[in-house]
């Protein structure tokens, strides 16, 4: 298996450039494995990401909808949607995994997980963490939210995957955006 670079090009706003692995022999055509080690504008481990993503021929990733305290990507395999990042800087005086208990039915039995963040659902294709934080000065909570994911095909694996993204990518990212854990 042979490595190499690719750029992807920029549509709308800030594209991450991407580590591409071809998979297969060298010379052979077909479709690419890819590796993303970026998720958001914050480094994350690319295993965790790895299996969300489908071969395909195009990997694009999408963070030029992020804002400050608000960042976003998108990761796109041959076009289509495998994998939407949102997370939020919010304030502390609700509780957002109860107000939106039915967007996360839509994502198909969600269940709560202990030992990340202050609480924690995932559902088969998505998952959401809450973490009370101090921002500013003022307190806060930091939401995470991974949704539009449909790879890998097996539900129980899916589901281990986000538990797995979601457990390590919510302090890192928190971190970066200066929420600190209360």
């Amino acid at each position: 298996m042979k490595a190499r670079k690719k750029s992807v090009s920029r549509e709308g706003g800030a594209v991450a450039v991407l580590t591409v692995m071809i998979a297969g022999a060298a010379g052979c055509a077909g479709p690419e494995s890819f590796t993303v080690s970026d998720l958001c504008g914050r480094k994350v481990d690319s295993a965790l990401v790895a299996p969300f993503l489908p071969e395909g021929e195009t990997l694009k990733v999408d963070d030029g909808i992020s804002a400050p305290g608000q960042p976003r990507c998108q990761v796109y395999v041959g076009g289509d949607l495998h994998l939407y990042v949102r997370g939020n800087i919010d304030k502390a005086d609700f509780d957002i995994l109860k107000a939106t208990e039915r967007s996360m039915r839509r994502l198909g039995n969600p269940a709560p997980v202990d030992g990340i963040g202050d609480g924690a659902t995932i559902a088969d294709r998505g998952a959401m963490a809450v973490q009370a934080c101090t921002y500013k000065g003022e307190k806060r909570q930091y939401i995470l939210e991974i949704d539009r994911v449909d790879h890998p095909a097996n539900t129980v694996e899916r589901r281990e995957a986000l538990q797995k993204l979601l457990r390590a990518h919510l302090p890192v990212i928190m971190k970066a955006e200066g929420c600190r854990p209360q």
